[in-house]
């Protein structure tokens, strides 16, 4: 058997035969891991205030420490990730954990803000590298069937976990300080990752392709695993290209969709981080309580996670780029209506909950479809750094809009000003080219 033939065998096998238990484990390991992202963002967004006040610290000097994490994230999506399409998903998982636990731990005994931000960074540098792997990883392991649902599903994780995560610093931020919200963050990254060594393993993909030690018996395992016969013999392994994966993405067949998804996901990030980010500090500022302000951020990512899995449903139907491009218009609208009318209580978290549904449910369809737009032998490589580019949005936009708020500009004119990334995000994505994306 050739290795072409080989791995036309796996696509199959994965494509077109149903999910196993196995299988599915390994997609819902993938939505656990994605909640990481979820408390590590919301954990600082909750603790924001508390940290101001402790310190002394400005709108702009908060806005550095949102735009740390995430300057982290960018280097981790440039630099980690691509890493897994030779060592492995699995253990560029192990490395991310070990990142975003030991940065979480230190935070929880750290007096510094230069040091903060210097966490904050190693555990951006964590969480970077970990996304792009888990979305190739919930690709590699999901059939034709449910791969754009499963990719978007894992979205879901996010946040599940921000939601989580809020109400326990509603409860836990003033019963014992910001510090412990940091510690219990970093005692569920460490628990994450003992699941990883226990669980995750490489796809058939991978093994039939980069043939790390005992790569055939390694391979009939997972083939056991998921209801499949084994193999007598593997292919040798087939020659490396001359061509770096990162040449690729600039190649004919990518040009369009590289450059569209860059963009897209640059302004995507740019509105959808800076409201993750300052939407409880607003609602504080507005005169709610600690309390009542973190519950705010709640109603954020409830809707989050119900767009997420409407968004799955919806793209089944009518395909990616129209749903996305609708999500984004009315994320547009909704974003515009909440800064430009007077809100009572009720409504500032009916409305919340709204932009939730459609600002982040809608970008968090640009996963499945920048899984669908690379091949196996780039995936990571190519959402890594189309999510690398986009982290220069999520680190400019929680700084910018600090920066705007500490020089007196109104929250109806910022609301309108990061309203429009999303009609772009929404544009790119509809006009995109890929023979795998409708």
């Amino acid at each position: 058997m050739t290795y072409e033939n080989l791995q036309a065998k796996f696509k199959n096998l994965i494509d077109n035969s149903p999910m196993s238990s196995f299988q599915i484990i390994i997609v819902a390991m993938c939505f656990i891991l994605n909640m990481n992202d979820g408390i590590d963002v919301l954990v600082v967004s909750f603790s924001g205030s508390e940290i101001t006040k402790e310190w002394g610290l400005s709108k702009t000097e908060l806005g550095y420490i949102f735009s740390a994490g995430l300057a982290g994230m960018t280097l981790g999506a440039f630099f980690l990730a691509p890493l897994a399409d030779k060592l492995g998903r699995r253990k560029i998982f192990i490395v991310a954990l070990t990142l975003i636990t030991t940065g979480m731990l230190l935070v929880s005994i750290c007096n510094s803000y230069a040091l903060l931000l210097i966490l904050r960074l190693i555990t951006g540098l964590g969480i970077g590298g970990i996304l792009p792997t888990m979305a190739a990883t919930a690709s590699e392991f999901s059939n034709n069937k449910n791969r754009d649902f499963n990719v978007g599903l894992v979205q879901a994780g996010w946040p599940v976990g921000a939601i989580f995560t809020g109400f326990f610093c509603a409860y836990a931020i003033p019963e014992f300080g910001w510090r412990y919200a940091f510690l219990f963050a970093g005692g569920i990254s460490f628990l994450m990752l003992i699941g990883v060594l226990i669980y995750m393993t490489d796809s058939l993909d991978f093994l039939g392709k980069q043939q790390p030690n005992n790569a055939q018996q390694r391979v009939n395992i997972l083939l056991e695993k998921m209801g499949h016969d084994g193999i007598e013999t593997l292919p040798a392994k087939p020659l490396e290209s001359s061509k770096k994966p990162i040449s690729v993405l600039f190649s004919p067949e990518y040009l369009n969709a590289t450059l569209k998804l860059w963009t897209a996901v640059f302004f995507g990030f740019l509105t959808l981080y800076t409201l993750m980010s300052w939407v409880p500090n607003i609602a504080k500022d507005a005169g709610l309580p600690f309390e009542m302000a973190t519950y705010v951020g709640i109603a954020l990512n409830m809707g989050a996670a119900i767009g997420t899995a409407t968004l799955g449903l919806v793209a089944g139907k009518f395909g990616l780029k129209k749903t996305v491009l609708g999500f984004m218009i009315c994320a547009f609208w909704v974003m515009l209506v909440y800064g430009n009318i007077t809100l009572t209580t009720a409504l500032i978290f009916v409305m919340i909950f709204l932009i939730g549904m459609f600002v982040q449910g809608g970008f968090n369809g640009m996963y499945p479809t920048m899984s669908r737009v690379y091949d196996t032998e780039i995936r990571t490589t190519g959402v890594g750094f189309s999510i690398g580019i986009g982290r220069f949005g999520a680190i400019i936009g929680p700084t910018l809009f600090g920066a705007l708020s500490d020089a007196d500009i109104s929250t109806a004119t910022l609301f309108s000003l990061f309203s429009i990334p999303l009609l772009i995000t929404g544009i790119c994505v509809y006009t995109l080219k890929s023979k795998n994306v409708s």
